[in-house]
């Protein structure tokens, strides 16, 4: 190559990175991230470390220009033409709330992925127990982690492993697992969280020799899962997390809960948008009738699904279980009747509890269980709504003795509720 056709190449080089620059850096002043790591985000966009300069400068312009949040969508990076031509995207979110870690690392804080490690595996594939310092990393907190490695022959992939980082990677909450960071080396794609001591609400609520769940700590767990859900359903721009179930939810050494595992989350509509059309997704007996017959999601998609965790932590029994009889297998079917008639409610209250919940707030409890578990989803509450009356029901402290009347709870064609009392 001579000289001038070196330069030639090298202008022309330059010419389309300038281009390429500015296009960005519209991209990013349009988006307007009030955080630095949030800016990173935005390289997801191309994918290219290159950009991480002109990010961070225009991070730091974007705080002095907005007082408020407005986060990336996983429609910015999905919907993306450049992203679009890129069968598997390079991606690079590195800021002051998240780490990139090596897989050397994470093999070191997992003693190499030993199965004394293991401490389950879902549809992403299996989660270690491991730990991270500041040996580990300069600069690092010292603390128990989750790492969370991707199983290569398993139904999830990229696409999931990439939904985390986005919605965890800027979403912050107390009832919302933490995401410390992730790792991205050739084909493998790992994620590091908060360690939470207790596990999931379904290892708790199900697992055969150990203590009943008390009604208090159902009671708080109910309520926390229902703050992280109405955050994400509140938040500017709402997020559906479709896959809301007892053992995505987890619990830290005094109960407190926290949703995880947004693989499967969409952002929900906008502006006049009623809903959005996507593949059905999830598990079985959680996920709402109408989603399952159109592919329409909404926020009220989520709630049908809490009312199906609210009715597991009432009842102490599986959605779906095919040893018990038949008619008893699928419980929204066998239980949802039961919660408007006083005379049968015994029949659904799980026995392990003993008597030992609240008259008042049991009432309660299954009135809202039945509301969320509505066919149609227009009168199901919203989430603010089920915090406001969960918030209601903590420290209740009139213990159940003996026969009591109960509020029964009937459900109009057009789908409103009507109260009855019934002795």
């Amino acid at each position: 190559m001579t000289c001038g056709s070196g330069m030639h190449s090298h202008n022309i080089y330059y010419r389309k990175q300038k281009n390429l620059m500015n296009t960005v850096e519209t991209r990013i002043k349009h988006l307007a991230c009030t955080h630095s790591h949030d800016m990173h985000a935005c390289a997801l966009l191309i994918g290219s470390p290159f950009l991480f300069d002109l990010i961070g400068q225009q991070a730091e312009k974007a705080v002095l220009k907005r007082g408020s949040f407005q986060r990336l969508c996983l429609s910015d990076v999905s919907n993306s033409s450049s992203i679009q031509a890129i069968d598997d995207i390079s991606v690079s979110l590195v800021g002051p709330k998240l780490h990139t870690f090596t897989l050397e690392e994470l093999r070191e804080a997992t003693h190499n992925f030993s199965w004394s490690n293991l401490l389950g595996e879902g549809g992403f594939g299996p989660v270690y127990k491991g730990f991270v310092d500041d040996k580990l990393r300069p600069g690092l907190k010292a603390q128990s982690v989750a790492v969370k490695r991707l199983d290569l022959d398993g139904k999830q992939g990229h696409k999931e492993w990439l939904a985390e980082i986005i919605f965890l990677g800027q979403l912050r909450h107390p009832h919302l697992v933490k995401l410390i960071g992730y790792c991205y080396e050739e084909e493998h794609r790992l994620l590091v969280y908060e360690f939470m001591a207790r596990g999931s609400l379904e290892n708790q609520l199900f697992r055969r020799y150990s203590a009943a769940l008390p009604w208090s700590t159902r009671m708080k767990i109910a309520l926390g899962a229902a703050k992280g859900l109405a955050f994400l359903h509140e938040t500017d721009k709402p997020v559906i997390y479709r896959d809301f179930k007892t053992s995505n939810i987890l619990l830290d050494s005094d109960y407190t809960a926290k949703l995880s595992d947004f693989g499967l989350a969409k952002d929900g509509p906008e502006g006049e948008e009623t809903h959005i059309t996507t593949r059905v997704m999830g598990t079985q007996g959680y996920a709402a009738p109408e989603y399952i017959m159109t592919g329409h999601l909404t926020t009220k998609s989520d709630v049908y699904s809490y009312g199906v965790v609210l009715l597991e932590l009432l009842t102490g029994k599986r959605v779906v279980d095919k040893t018990r009889p038949s008619r008893e297998q699928n419980l929204v079917e066998w239980a949802r009747p039961l919660l408007r008639d006083q005379r049968k409610l015994f029949r659904v209250i799980d026995p392990r509890v003993e008597g030992q919940f609240p008259i008042k707030g049991a009432q309660k409890v299954a009135a809202l269980a039945y509301k969320c578990l509505s066919h149609n989803p227009n009168p199901r509450a919203t989430m603010s709504d089920v915090v406001k009356i969960l918030e209601s029901l903590q420290n209740f402290d009139d213990v159940f003795k003996g026969p009591f009347v109960y509020v029964a709870v009937s459900e109009t064609s057009d789908g409103d509720i009507v109260k009855g009392k019934e002795g």
